[in-house]
């Protein structure tokens, strides 16, 4: 149950639950890429790939910043090879990052429903694509998408057509590429909370006192972990939500993952759930 050696390339993995699953991998003395486009500070979300890097070194793993734009079919393809280049292989592929806009038909612009599909869909399917031969060679590799589990109703699209239609489509990743890469052993799972997750998204969103009502994201980090641990031929082709995870994994008392003097019943439910 260790990642101790294992080489992860983790989209998104500046700030939020992509820093919190490299973190926890981190503990372990893994290697971590940080692939993510942020490289300065921004007034509006900390972190950058640097600031992540330091954290991941003084964790215990050893870092890679790697300042990416995953729509970018080519900086993506040069992050690969730095990380092969660096750590000798990848073991395991975490697609977190994503674009996020809560927005009915009339109310998203086109830009931005470009950027949701880009970076989502295309962002983890490309990263994906550039991966798995890297994977191939690995010893128990997994992917791992951070995308909501597929239930094809009316209820969770109409509030938000054009963002449901970019995670869904992380999700049909997994949907598709679990049985097309299941006999290379190539474990392909999506993990999804069950509630909203404290991250500077949810403060940009919801507003800062809605961040009190989520989970921390150490719970999405502590699933991650158990599932990146498991034999990839036992686990695949599954769609995961963290609270069930972190219970198969032993944590019987979910209340280290709330904010004190917050009750279960006060967190906020993820709405894809």
């Amino acid at each position: 149950m260790s990642l101790q050696g294992k080489t992860l390339f983790v989209t998104g993995a500046s700030r939020g639950i992509g820093l919190a699953i490299a973190l926890r991998a981190a503990r372990d003395g893994a290697n971590v890429a940080i692939v993510a486009k942020t490289d300065a500070p921004s007034p509006k979300l900390p972190g950058t790939v640097f600031t992540a890097a330091a954290e991941i070194e003084q964790a215990g793993g050893q870092a890679l910043a790697c300042v990416t734009d995953i729509r970018d079919e080519t900086a993506v393809a040069e992050a690969v090879t730095r990380t092969v280049e660096r750590f000798g292989g990848i073991d395991i592929l975490v697609n977190n990052a994503s674009a996020i806009s809560l927005t009915g038909t009339l109310e998203t612009p086109m830009k931005r429903y470009d950027l949701m599909h880009q970076v989502n869909a295309r962002g983890t399917f490309l990263c994906s694509r550039l991966c798995v031969p890297h994977l191939k060679r690995a010893s128990n590799p997994h992917i791992l998408n951070l995308a909501p589990p597929l239930n094809i109703e009316s209820k969770w699209f109409a509030p938000h057509v054009a963002y449901t239609m970019a995670k869904f489509g992380m999700s049909l990743c997994v949907l598709g590429m679990h049985e097309e890469f299941r006999g290379d052993g190539i474990a392909v799972n999506a993990l999804w909370p069950a509630t909203g997750i404290d991250t500077e998204a949810i403060r940009l969103i919801a507003g800062q006192e809605a961040r009190r009502r989520c989970r921390l994201p150490t719970i999405m980090a502590d699933a991650a972990h158990w599932i990146l641990t498991q034999p990839s031929r036992t686990l695949t082709g599954q769609f995961l939500i963290d609270d069930d995870v972190v219970r198969r994994a032993g944590i019987s008392d979910l209340s280290i993952y709330r904010y004190p003097g917050v009750s279960e019943e006060e967190l906020i439910r993820d709405f894809f759930v």
